[in-house]
């Protein structure tokens, strides 16, 4: 298990540096990695640089601080995020797929329709964050903060949830069937009360033409 505590300082970059590197990246996906070089971005600042709609599968941003990030339908398939801060930053449509996220904070993010099929997020920071219409099958969000988080018609079907806080977060039609969620608190500590704030709607075949269930692309 990573260990979330450990901080490395973090590292300014010019624009220029930003740009080789991904230029770098772009020729390492483009030829299979046989020439060019995967981008390393771990404990850089790239807090409001715009990402949106970059090929970014596999980049490392470990520990990176990207608050205000805008990673707008970005491919990053298999990237490793462990740690980063994202606080506020915007993942709309964006493929995360098998991502690492573990110890992320995605406090405040949007991540409205994103793909996070089998992503390793467990101990994330969610609170707040809106995942309306997001794919997160099988993904391991053991012990995730998701207080206060719009989780309509989100998919969590088969995910780990075990541990996870949920204090009034809205699950309005919200996929749970095969999830884990032993341990999970819906209303804070202590409290025996299932529900805070929330209605839990699991899927049926029959609403499927009403609600169509977000695609969910499995790495």
């Amino acid at each position: 298990m990573a260990d979330f505590s450990v901080r490395s300082a973090i590292r300014a970059l010019s624009p220029g540096e930003v740009e080789q590197r991904l230029a770098a990246h772009r020729l390492y996906l483009q030829t299979e990695r046989r020439q060019g070089r995967r981008a390393n971005f771990a404990s850089t600042d790239l807090s409001g640089l715009d990402f949106s709609g970059l090929d970014l599968r596999r980049i490392k941003m470990d520990r990176a601080l990207l608050r205000g990030a805008d990673f707008t339908r970005a491919q990053l398939e298999r990237a490793n995020m462990i740690g980063a801060n994202m606080l506020h930053a915007r993942l709309d449509g964006a493929d995360l797929s098998g991502a690492r996220l573990s110890g992320a904070n995605l406090v405040s993010a949007s991540l409205e329709n994103a793909r996070l099929a089998q992503a390793d997020m467990e101990f994330a920071l969610m609170a707040k964050a809106v995942l309306r219409g997001a794919c997160l099958h099988a993904a391991d969000m053991s012990g995730v903060l998701l207080d206060e988080a719009v989780l309509t018609r989100a998919d969590l079907s088969a995910a780990n949830l075990r541990g996870a806080g949920f204090c009034e977060a809205r699950l309005d039609e919200t996929d749970l069937r095969d999830a884990r969620l032993g341990g999970a608190s819906w209303s804070g500590p202590g409290s025996a009360v299932p529900i805070c704030g929330a209605r839990i709607y699991v899927w049926q075949n029959s609403m499927a033409r009403t609600f169509p269930m977000p695609t969910c692309l499995v790495p």
